[in-house]
């Protein structure tokens, strides 16, 4: 009887499905590309020359970074394929555990997941192009970015996905130029990058485990196609291909360039610097060379923003669909694009550019934003048992091992943030109950159809 009944609610949760969007299969790879490759992959090297004076373990730890991520990702597209609709982990927490866990969720993601990066790399924007000869202040060109890609995003969502698929484009192509002229035009050293004596013992060390939780944190973003399920074309077959796809190009992209820093230039002069790349691009390109990466990396942040308007906007409006209280965040405009949740989400991420609280929030929220993914990936192994005969379109390959992989590895990196950051931890929790007070005032303020449709 209660084996009949669990099918029974299953068939209910699957017949659930997203209206037909307008997202292709290319643009939702896009959004999953644009949104890991930021600038962490190219400031990294030269801190982890620090630790691991050695070739073969730096590039091990941005192949085991993109397997981790890439378990995850699987995790998520079994869901996602499931009960595609848009939210990213507001939307699946809230179907595999209750209402106000998806809803702190989406209050998570508003802010440190969303915002601050949008802040944090747009101010990276604009000291690239202050240092490329830009007689302007980075705050200004900063916000300016932030403004242009809110307006793209006000319009006609396929043209929103052609620019984003556009820039993505020409953000691999640099990136792919780059790396053939390290290997035909470089005027820089030849080290090797085979292993060698001594390697595993590093592999085992602190240090290799220290640079890995930075390494997966230049992975974030590989689930920004669950953000905009909703919109996309046959989400149960698009998402997790373009999770997969993007996973598998970025991962690619990471080993090779980081393969090229230190195939070519001296790692004495990378050691504990930031500009890593720009070292790099000097040494085998010649005087020019560092600017050249400062565009590369300058332009490549342009598509990286774009995706997390575009991906952060559709959580204030799922938010927005599902509490009155809130619902104009759901509104949308004559080109069907959720205006208030756009402009909400430019407006915060400008007031943190110009009181300069992004890195502040981001410090203090990353432990819930790593919280946010395990209990998504967890949420598989509670699904397949609550509703074992829900339809899945996409079935997690070799189940459980890739979300034992992944919770095995954030919940090491959790430990390890709350050990590095206990301060900026207890914020977040507090943060959490900011939340979740929020959450009671809006269910109490909500008409008696909203109160069902969250009970459901």
């Amino acid at each position: 009887m209660m084996q009949t009944e669990r099918c029974q609610n299953s068939k209910t949760v699957s017949a659930s499905s997203a209206k037909k969007g307008g997202i292709s299969l290319p643009e939702a790879v896009s959004l999953v590309i644009t949104s890991m490759i930021g600038v962490g992959v190219f400031t990294s090297v030269g801190f982890q020359l620090l630790g691991l004076p050695s070739a073969f373990p730096i590039l091990l730890l941005w192949v085991v970074g993109g397997v981790v991520s890439l378990c995850g990702a699987l995790c998520y597209a079994e869901l996602v394929a499931m009960i595609p609709r848009s939210g990213g982990e507001y939307h699946l927490l809230r179907e595999a555990y209750h209402p106000m866990i998806g809803f702190l969720a989406g209050w998570i993601s508003i802010t440190a997941g969303f915002a601050a990066p949008i802040s944090s790399i747009s101010i990276v924007f604009g000291k690239y192009l202050h240092s490329l000869g830009m007689p302007f202040d980075p705050k200004l060109m900063a916000g300016g970015l932030i403004l242009m890609i809110a307006a793209v995003y006000l319009g006609n969502l396929r043209l929103g996905g052609r620019f984003l698929t556009a820039t993505t484009s020409i953000k691999v192509t640099l990136i792919m130029a780059f790396l053939g002229g390290a290997v035909f035009l470089s005027q820089g050293q030849s080290t090797s990058l085979a292993p060698k004596a001594g390697d595993a013992v590093l592999v085992a060390s602190p240090s290799f485990a220290n640079s890995l939780v930075y390494v997966m944190f230049a992975y974030l973003g590989w689930n920004g196609a669950a953000y905009v399920a909703g919109e996309v074309k046959n989400p149960q077959r698009t998402v997790p291909l373009a999770f997969i796809l993007g996973i598998v190009i970025v991962m690619a992209l990471y080993v090779a360039l980081n393969a090229v820093f230190l195939w070519r230039a001296p790692w004495a002069e990378m050691q504990g610097k930031e500009e890593a790349a720009l070292v790099a691009a000097n040494t085998i390109f010649g005087g020019t060379g560092g600017w050249w990466m400062g565009v590369l990396i300058a332009f490549g942040i342009v598509s990286t923003v774009a995706g997390f308007t575009l991906a952060g906007s559709r959580v204030s409006q799922r938010i927005g669909q599902d509490f009155a209280v809130v619902g104009f965040m759901g509104r949308v405009n004559r080109f069907g694009a959720p205006w208030v949740a756009v402009l909400g989400q430019t407006v915060i991420a400008l007031i943190m550019l110009f009181s300069g609280t992004f890195d502040q929030v981001t410090n203090y929220m990353m432990s819930q934003l790593t919280l946010c993914s395990m209990l998504a990936v967890l949420a598989v192994i509670i699904m397949r048992r609550r509703l074992p005969c829900a339809k899945r379109p996409f079935r997690l390959p070799f189940y459980p091992l890739p979300a034992l992989i992944f919770l095995g590895m954030s919940s090491w990196m959790l430990v390890f943030w709350v050990q590095a950051r206990p301060i900026e931890s207890a914020l977040g929790l507090l943060t959490l109950v900011v939340g979740a007070a929020f959450y009671l005032l809006m269910t109490a303020a909500s008409n008696p159809r909203s109160k069902e449709r969250d009970r459901q």
